[in-house]
């Protein structure tokens, strides 16, 4: 099933878990850093150099790290929990991410590769059960702009193959135009994402073309997610994509704002709609952001094969609890009609996350979602209740590698993905992420 999606905002504080090499036009899931200077009196560990003003042989580790205020290192015992949990888990020591084409002139480029396994279907981009497949072969080129010194242009071009793509494409204009029929059988395709400009000046910026929403917390690009799966609510109430304008105005340090006018919802370079994209990004305090992104208007003429529009909003607030353990909570809310003033989809979900960093290595989170819908996969006029809990791992073997096993549990009131009413399902999933 075609429908909508994805998503901005995600931080787990301190350095990147994911880092730069994880590019997308939305923000990544970081892990705290634990390790903060290479602790061997004066020998560099896992070549980590020893960063000056640090003390080698002070309380950089035995204090548990990262109060000494230098680079990222490697700690024997542990860092960061004691020596306790972390010296169970092993040695966390990642090394350097490396890069296959590396920066030129302002331009980077790379990407990443996704194989996973699930025993049952979702209707959620998990689409194949039961069977090892390739979700995404991602190859990205980018020249972010910088505005410090005044004035900048830049861009990103995005290409996708794998059992996503189809999920990826400009499907809201469907049979027309643009990547949605760049299909390759057996749910496999090709997509191209993103294709876009940017130019700016001092703290404003604009985007002109194809790229990704604002909308939500949860994204497309794989490595930009903690979990394996899915929520409801990003596949089937939110856009993935848009085409037209979009403008980025830094107000101050704690204020972003965005707004600007797209083709309604996932659709190409051609005119599926006429809606305002826009929202505001506020840092609360250093532990709490919030974030309210919205879209309005014709949403799009053939998605569902009715014309539709309407109002969307989705709020995320991202709290860090500790050091070690990051909180989301997650509302949208949409609702649509065509032309006849019939709804078309009424929904309105609850997403909450709790992601708990144990080293620079590992990361244990869960995930609840309560999903309201109707004209989703209910029909108009019957209002049921989905139910998801899942329990997931992030374990990083290396700093260009990430695996991703998870355990989900669904229930629900109406008929989803093969269930009957009131039924429940246990999924196990697990996937691989090769960045480069």
């Amino acid at each position: 099933m075609k429908l909508s999606k994805i998503a901005m905002l995600a931080a787990i504080a301190c350095a990147s878990y994911t880092s730069s090499m994880t590019a997308s036009g939305n923000d990544t899931i970081d892990l705290v850093s634990h390790c903060a200077a290479a602790c061997d009196c004066g020998e560099p560990v896992c070549g980590c150099e020893v960063v000056a003003g640090c003390d080698p042989c002070g309380d950089a580790c035995d204090s548990g790290c990262g109060d000494a205020g230098c680079d990222s290192g490697c700690c024997d015992s542990g860092c960061g929990l004691g020596g306790g949990l972390g010296s169970l888990l092993g040695d966390c020591c990642l090394g350097e991410q490396w890069s296959l084409f590396g920066e030129h002139c302002g331009w980077s480029a790379g990407g990443w590769v996704q194989m996973g396994y699930h025993n049952n279907a979702l209707p959620l981009f998990n689409s194949r059960p039961d069977e090892y497949q390739l979700h995404q072969a991602w190859l990205y080129a980018e020249k972010a702009i910088d505005t410090s010194c005044g004035f900048d242009i830049g861009g990103r071009i995005d290409y996708v193959y794998g059992t996503d793509g189809p999920d990826t494409q400009a499907f809201g204009t469907d049979p027309r135009g643009w990547d949605n029929d760049w299909d390759h059988g057996n749910d496999y395709g090709h997509a191209i994402p993103q294709l876009y400009m940017e130019a700016g000046y001092g703290d404003l910026s604009v985007k002109m073309g194809h790229f990704f929403t604002i909308i939500g917390w949860e994204v497309v690009t794989a490595p930009d997610n903690f979990f394996y799966s899915h929520a409801y609510t990003m596949y089937n109430s939110e856009p993935f994509t848009h085409t037209g304008v979009l403008a980025t105005y830094n107000v101050n340090d704690n204020v972003t704002a965005y707004g600007g006018y797209t083709f309604g919802w996932d659709s190409g370079f051609d005119d599926n709609g006429d809606n305002f994209l826009g929202g505001l990004s506020v840092a609360l305090s250093d532990d709490v952001s919030l974030t309210y992104a919205t879209t309005i208007g014709r949403f799009g003429d053939l998605p569902l094969g009715t014309p539709e529009r309407g109002y969307m909003h989705s709020i995320v607030a991202d709290v860090t609890l500790t050091d070690s353990l990051q909180y989301i909570f997650q509302s949208d809310y949409l609702d649509t009609e065509n032309a006849a003033g019939t709804t078309v989809r009424e929904t309105f979900g609850i997403n909450q996350y709790l992601i708990y960093t144990l080293s620079d290595c590992w990361a244990a989170g869960g995930r609840f979602e309560w999903y309201n819908q109707e004209g989703v996969y209910s029909p108009v006029g019957q209002d049921d209740d989905i139910y998801a809990l899942t329990l997931g791992l992030n374990y990083k073997p290396h700093s260009n590698v990430i695996v991703r096993p998870e355990i989900r549990w669904d229930w629900d009131d109406a008929v989803v993905a093969g269930l009957d009413e009131g039924d429940d399902q246990t999924t196990f999933g697990i996937d691989t992420i090769f960045l480069f």
